[in-house]
């Protein structure tokens, strides 16, 4: 369980800078309900942490600066009954959340116009749809 999580190739955090902490959990549960630990949180300090590269960090403090708490990211997990099932939940999300706050942003739009074919078609459609309405009109003054 104490493995290092693999986000991508540039970020890789160890375990050693996750935290994690467990409470008990609302929801299934039964007669164990009020005795079993299962919901966990799982934090990382994003600001702080020396497996982030720099030319990394600004990124993720940026993108994920409105679930950060001083520039810690905590998921909590408690959907499933067993705690290391949440565990594995809690990290999955953590990968997903840092994987996509890393990825490089899309290269910028090109503007285009549109084609005289696309124009002609559009007012084609424009002039029909306002002819059935025209008629429509027509029609109701009886």
């Amino acid at each position: 369980m104490d493995d290092d999580l693999v986000v991508s190739g540039s970020l890789v955090i160890p375990a050693a800078e996750l935290r994690e902490r467990f409470s008990r959990s609302s929801g299934p549960g039964g007669q164990g309900v009020n005795t079993a630990d299962s919901r966990v949180e799982l934090s990382f300090d994003v600001a702080n942490s020396r497996a982030v590269p720099d030319r990394l960090r600004s990124r993720l403090l940026e993108r994920l600066a409105d679930r950060l708490v001083d520039g810690v990211l905590t998921i909590a997990a408690s959907e499933y009954r067993a705690q290391l099932a949440n565990r594995m939940a809690a990290r999955g999300r953590l990968v997903a959340l840092l994987r996509a706050a890393a990825a490089p942003p899309p290269p910028p739009r090109r503007p285009t116009k549109p084609s005289r074919g696309a124009r002609e078609r559009r007012l084609a459609d424009k002039r029909r749809r306002s002819g059935i309405k025209r008629d429509r009109r027509a029609g109701t003054d009886d």
